[in-house]
């Protein structure tokens, strides 16, 4: 559809390049899920390595699903019930198409790790319910031979400290929301991201890292602050005022203005892109190609913030979890954004706080969770305050989904994170022994 409107209109109209956010208004309330899980060789208890996990995934599609390749390399896997793709540090990650209940997100999650992981021990291999290679660093993981993840190799360590430890290490769990119109996206957006710093710190679940602790809860979340600031964080100011006023336009216009990695053109394949503007493309063009409206399609894909605009809600920052917390990520922002009574609520609740203060929080929470206070508030207090919102109104809905959260809010109200107890394993039960975080954060 993008592609016929953009045949016959100027791309440069910001109507074409917003049409893709406008698509996506919809009457229903279906939630999705994204899930990352990172593995292991159960000797050594190092990254496994591409030629394992295309093993895997030839081994994985004997089933009911057909390869993604890129080249002669297997990439992935899809059907019709989603995809299955790898991250740069050959990390595995399951997308499904949107559902209508948690459960049954849990119900798919649940058969997916079972198989996997029966695959996965015929190989000597283990799947891992936690945010960060535990042992292996970035150094000692290739990368997957995919272009976008070579040209983002290239870029990304020139604008920042720790990109390559977010690609080939790291594993979390993103979730998606539907829209109505623009109006309820802006509503939705602006308040998923106030939320975004205090969710990702309840779960925080990434403390170990290369074999012993890193004085981090969620290594993963800080290894995003210093990945690119141009296409990560928290969007824009303006969407933490009272009476905010923003629209898919404006979200456009801060896309036009993050610099270009690289483009991509049948028979040729991905050509890097240096010191360019979206905007600048638009204008210039870049050496002999112009602007199409796949290359638009692809900026956005390349654009990282804690929430993102698709045709839906993409909210990005969580930590991979054990088995039981899993369903919790969707379940949380489903009673959340889905119930304008429960929105409304949140609202009022983050009320004391200022742009200023949520860029705190993002900052800090990596390191200590939920163990910090913010203009007198504990924030293990707000985490509580929001899990109880949505609770209630899943409890409302009448179809048991509030049971999700339950063993969240256990921890976040004795001021705990998924970290916290690790931490706390390893110091008094575990001596320090990788294998028993292993054993611990196995997924089956």
């Amino acid at each position: 559809m993008l592609k016929q409107i953009a045949d016959t209109r100027n791309i440069n109209d910001l109507a074409i390049l917003t049409e893709i956010f406008r698509s996506g208004c919809k009457t229903g309330e279906k939630t999705g899920i994204e899930f990352e899980k990172i593995g292991v060789y159960s000797d050594s208890l190092k990254a496994v390595r591409y030629p394992d996990i295309a093993r895997f995934l030839q081994t994985y599609k004997n089933g009911n699903w057909s390869g993604v390749y890129e080249g002669n390399n297997i990439i992935g896997l899809k059907n019709e019930t989603g995809t299955i793709s790898l991250e740069p540090g050959s990390q595995l990650e399951i997308s499904l198409n949107p559902l209508d209940t948690i459960a049954e997100i849990e119900n798919k999650i649940t058969e997916y790790n079972k198989i996997t992981a029966q695959i996965a021990q015929k190989m000597g291999i283990i799947w891992l319910g936690y945010g960060i290679q535990p042992l292996s660093t970035n150094k000692n993981i290739k990368i997957i031979p995919k272009k976008r993840y070579e040209y983002m190799t290239r870029y990304l360590p020139t604008v920042a400290k720790k990109p390559l430890v977010m690609m080939r290490e790291t594993s979390g769990i993103q979730t998606g929301i539907d829209y109505k119109s623009e109006q309820d996206a802006m509503k939705k957006l602006s308040l998923a991201l106030k939320l975004s710093p205090i969710i990702s710190a309840a779960f925080a679940n990434s403390p170990v890292r290369n074999g012993k602790l890193t004085g981090y809860k969620s290594y993963r979340a800080f290894s995003w602050l210093h990945t690119d600031n141009d296409r990560c964080g928290l969007v824009s100011s303006k969407l933490f005022e009272r009476d905010f006023e923003f629209t898919f336009e404006d979200y456009a216009k801060i896309l036009l203005n993050v610099p270009m990695i690289f483009i991509e053109r049948k028979g040729i394949g991905a050509i890097p892109v240096k010191n360019l503007t979206f905007s600048q493309f638009l204008r210039e063009g870049y050496e002999c190609f112009t602007a199409q409206i796949e290359d638009w399609e692809l900026h956005l894909s390349l654009y990282f913030p804690d929430v993102r605009l698709k045709s839906y809600l993409e909210i990005r920052n969580h930590d991979n979890q054990r088995s039981e917390l899993i369903p919790a990520v969707p379940a949380f922002w489903k009673g959340l954004l889905y119930s304008e009574d429960a929105a409304n609520e949140a609202i009022e609740l983050l009320k004391p706080f200022s742009y200023i203060d949520f860029e705190y929080i993002r900052r800090k929470t990596p390191k200590c969770g939920l163990s910090i206070n913010v203009k007198g508030f504990r924030l293990a207090q707000i985490a509580t305050e929001a899990l109880k919102i949505s609770h209630r109104a899943l409890k409302k809905a009448g179809i048991g989904e509030e049971k999700y959260l339950e063993p969240l809010l256990e921890l976040t109200k004795e001021g705990k994170t998924p970290a916290d107890i690790i931490i706390n394993k390893w110091e008094n039960g575990w001596n320090k022994e990788l294998q028993k975080l292993i054993e611990y954060s196995t997924l089956r």
